[in-house]
């Protein structure tokens, strides 16, 4: 696998990182895994501050290499949470934790999100805080 620069996208922003994308897999060397999204491979798993989530027994090999890569797909399978990308693998989204999505549902408040308009004017729903919005989406598949 060649590495290449991808754009990961997640909760706390935008990431340029180096990595190597396999069909659904993308491998971070250790320092880009904790610059890009805080979890730190240590002899307790992989913790992010003092949460640790231990690697079940089998699934090492999943999760990480020799070279102390991590495969953020096989993370993010673990937390619950989804990783996509386009269709070039120049782009990868990392879905928010099941704890922020659970807090996000209960509060029925609608996470933010920036957007462009058509002149390239950058628009966040917390810019309408209060106000009610109606939000249209299209997709043309």
């Amino acid at each position: 696998m060649a590495r290449i620069d991808v754009t990961l996208l997640t909760e706390d922003g935008v990431c340029p990182v180096a990595a190597e994308a396999s069909g659904d897999d993308l491998w971070l060397a250790p320092a880009d895994l904790e610059h890009a999204t805080g979890w730190k491979l240590t002899a307790d798993g992989y913790c992010r501050g003092s949460l640790c989530i231990p690697i079940p027994p089998g699934r090492e090999s999943e999760l990480t290499r020799a070279d102390g890569g991590t495969n953020l797909a096989g993370l993010a399978r673990l937390r619950g949470q989804a990783l996509v990308h386009d269709d070039s693998s120049e782009v990868w989204a990392l879905d928010a934790s099941t704890t922020a999505r659970s807090s996000v549902r209960s509060s029925l408040e609608a996470p933010d999100f920036t957007l462009p308009d058509l002149d390239g004017k950058l628009h966040s729903l917390h810019q309408h805080r209060g106000r009610k919005v109606l939000i249209a989406s299209w997709a043309s598949w």
